[in-house]
């Protein structure tokens, strides 16, 4: 097949994948937002369905045919995708909407029997192997994982990152890397693993007390790792550890082998090796090397381990977020003085000064994710992000949403805060206060230990399905220690599953950010991070509370004081006051002036 020098459009692109699954002899070609580790945020090597679509949002799955191409993502990103998606052939499929079928459900119905559809299986996770397969071969079908239609056609292909991998030293690491290492093996005896594959990057960078920058916004870098009871291979690519640390590295039992040597070792081990994986967090495609092998199928236990926040990390947590604190106070007072003076603010200038408030602060890293500031109409989508191309100028009459992070050497934060903007309607300050009863109500919560996170999730909505209102997205995520924003096992939603290993425990941080969004006229989401503590013993058992650990006043102007109860107005002065009293050793001149203003009692 010869390919035209550029392939310039998603047009142009599908035409180019159409006639290569013709050439090959395949009728559909799954591409899922993955990459060998399934990371969250995608190197942009494995950014396959972003560059096909021109869709940039982080989630979703391209389905192609020789005369359909459809693009299925969640409500999240429904109006950015129709955006996107203009001119390109592809049809958005709103995922979770009423009649819009799921990608392999749309399969079933138009595909015919004999038909092979491809996907490569380096990057589907385990679970929608197994789903596609059993459905498609149902139906008389294939699935092919063993070719790369997309990667056959992308010209210009990025190059996989190089950047070198640095240690997470101490007072900053609270857990030796020996240490870390006897507890996941401790797991492993107990699961009856001889062997423990492991692909999820933020699991490796714990483990090993190591961090990178080879993804956005996550300290990470692109590895695998292979354990057994006396050694570990960590498969990365030559030159990224120096030898200074690659010698540390060998005194606690970890041996350096290159990236693409995973695949030959895991078919060179022993015929009913014990393999405990992950099935969530291993690829199709990486396990085809072990077919030999006995797989032992649970969560991997650094995600139990590293979910659990140890005393010496909590502190340095709350020494983040004071910092974190301070930089918004800084890019606030800098905010409402410019407001006030008439400057003309867009929404990427707010990403640029509040980012730059960040990078002062000491022991800052990187941002977390990319900011969202979105007014009015833009802050009702949820992962609304300005360009350069498309953003909004802050002028007028109404609410700025603000979700930002950062990256510290001692943790990670996620903080939402709205803001008003001239004078807000008064729908807006009802549903303004509505959110803020909503994240108190989850803030206040006194629950027993190892309670199913998700079961928390309807304490937040409460307030607002009394109104008869809702919002599409879980009420919190877990967070990691200098690692990803979105970490498991702990998940706060609706639609989370009572699971064993999702119980909430004691040094959990979890996020706590109810919301309402209204299409097209604004949104508000009010986030915090909280650490689940001990509240005490009962005769019914050990039972947790939230400390709220984020640093940073909630606006009181919107809040329409008669809706709150004692109570609630209690919590919200006791909050500011904390604010106030961490804060203020960190913040001179205006910043301070902000923050004495927006931590008046109410």
């Amino acid at each position: 097949m010869t390919l035209p020098h550029s392939l310039a459009t998603p047009a142009e692109r599908l035409a180019a994948l159409r006639g290569q699954l013709a050439q090959s002899g395949l009728h559909a070609c799954l591409v899922p937002t993955a990459d060998p580790h399934l990371s969250e945020y995608l190197p942009e090597h494995w950014a396959a369905r972003a560059w096909l679509s021109g869709f940039d949002g982080s989630a979703g799955s391209l389905l192609v045919t020789a005369d359909f191409a459809g693009l299925w993502t969640d409500s999240r990103y429904w109006v950015q995708a129709e955006a996107q998606l203009r001119g390109s052939g592809i049809v958005l499929m709103r995922a979770g909407a009423p009649d819009v079928p799921d990608a392999l459900d749309w399969a079933l119905a138009h595909l015919a029997r004999g038909d092979r559809v491809a996907v490569d299986g380096r990057v589907l996770d385990l679970a929608a192997e197994r789903r596609w397969r059993s459905a498609l071969e149902g139906a008389g079908m294939a699935l092919v994982l063993d070719q790369d239609p997309v990667g056959a056609i992308w010209t210009g292909r990025p190059t996989l990152p190089a950047a070198p991998v640095f240690e997470h030293l101490p007072p900053h690491a609270c857990r030796t890397r020996a240490d870390n290492l006897a507890a996941v093996r401790a797991a492993m005896r107990n699961h009856g693993a001889a062997w423990h594959l492991l692909s999820s990057l933020d699991d490796i960078a714990w483990l090993l007390n190591l961090r990178g920058t080879d993804v956005d916004y996550n300290p990470v870098f692109l590895a695998h790792a292979l354990l057994d009871e006396d050694g570990v291979r960590l498969y990365v690519a030559p030159g990224k550890i120096d030898a200074g640390l690659a010698a540390r590295l060998a005194a606690d039992g970890v041996a350096l082998r290159d990236y693409a040597a995973l695949a030959a070792d895991l078919a060179a081990l022993p015929p009913d090796a014990a393999l405990l994986v992950d099935p969530a967090r291993v690829t199709a495609g990486t396990l085809s090397h072990a077919p030999q092998a006995r797989r032992i199928e649970a969560i991997n236990p650094s995600q139990l381990l590293k979910s659990v926040k140890n005393a010496a990390e909590a502190d340095n947590i709350r020494a983040a977020m004071a910092q974190d604190g301070a930089a918004l106070c800084e890019f606030f007072a800098w905010f409402e003085a410019a407001l006030a003076a008439g400057e003309r603010i867009t929404e990427i200038d707010v990403d640029t000064r509040l980012s730059a408030a960040r990078a002062r602060r000491p022991g800052f890293v990187s941002l977390s994710f990319a900011t969202i500031a979105g007014f009015n109409a833009n802050g009702a989508m949820p992962h609304y992000r300005a360009t350069g191309s498309s953003h909004a100028v802050i002028q007028g009459d109404g609410l700025l949403l603000i979700d930002s992070g950062g990256q510290y050497l001692g943790g990670t934060t996620d903080i939402t805060r709205v803001v008003p903007v001239g004078t807000p309607s008064d729908a807006q300050r009802a549903d303004y206060t509505t959110v803020l009863q909503a994240h108190i109500a989850l803030a206040r919560a006194r629950f027993p230990e190892d309670t199913p996170s998700s079961v928390l999730d309807t304490l937040a909505r409460m307030p607002l399905w009394r109104r008869g209102l809702d919002y599409g997205h879980g009420t919190g995520h877990g967070v990691g220690y200098f690692l990803n924003v979105h970490e498991g096992p702990q998940s706060i939603s609706v639609r989370g599953h009572a699971r064993p290993h999702q119980g909430m425990k004691a040094g959990m941080l979890t996020s706590n950010e109810p919301g309402l969004y209204r299409d097209g006229q604004w949104g508000i989401r009010i986030e915090n991070l909280v650490l689940a503590v001990p509240a005490g013993q009962t005769g019914f058992g050990s039972f947790l509370e939230f400390e709220t650990v984020t640093l940073c006043p909630i606006d009181t102007r919107c809040v329409v004081r008669e809706r709150l109860s004692a109570d609630e107005i209690a919590w919200l002065d006791a909050y500011h006051a904390r604010v106030r009293e961490c804060l203020l050793p960190l913040v001179d001149g205006a910043a301070r002036d902000w923050l004495l203003a927006r931590t008046e009692a109410l």
